[in-house]
């Protein structure tokens, strides 16, 4: 196995892992709904077993993900562009938040992203 394909690997079980978090599923309860052992799906997020196409199809309907979060750090296409953007670790700690709290982080970076908008208006117009 290539050092690529490690990675590979490694990147689509954390993502695997992350998606299953943000379920609140266990691997016994993800194991079951879509016919695997809790074992291959541990194989799978620590990235020792790789999933047939059948295999990964059933995860992301189960986890309600698309194929484009799996691949995007390999593929790249308009569609998941802003995928690989995100940090990793800021989703993984977004996705532990309560209800409550993933609205104050929302509601706080859209007026993060209005101030910023605001000083770039004000010094593009001090600049002409």
């Amino acid at each position: 196995m290539t050092e690529n394909e490690k990675r590979l690997r490694k990147n689509i079980g954390k993502k695997i892992k992350l998606a299953r978090s943000k379920t609140n599923y266990t691997q016994e309860v993800l194991a079951e709904k879509i016919s695997l052992s809790p074992r291959y799906i541990s194989q799978l997020e620590r990235g020792i077993a790789f999933g047939s196409a059948s295999t990964i199809v059933s995860l992301c309907k189960a986890l309600n993900i698309s194929s484009d979060f799996l691949f995007s750090d390999f593929i790249e296409s308009d569609s998941s562009e802003y995928i690989s953007m995100i940090d990793n670790k800021f989703l993984e700690n977004y996705y532990q938040l309560n209800e409550y709290n993933k609205k104050v982080i929302n509601r706080l970076t859209n007026d993060l992203i209005k101030l910023q908008l605001e000083e770039d208006f004000k010094n593009k117009t001090n600049v002409n």
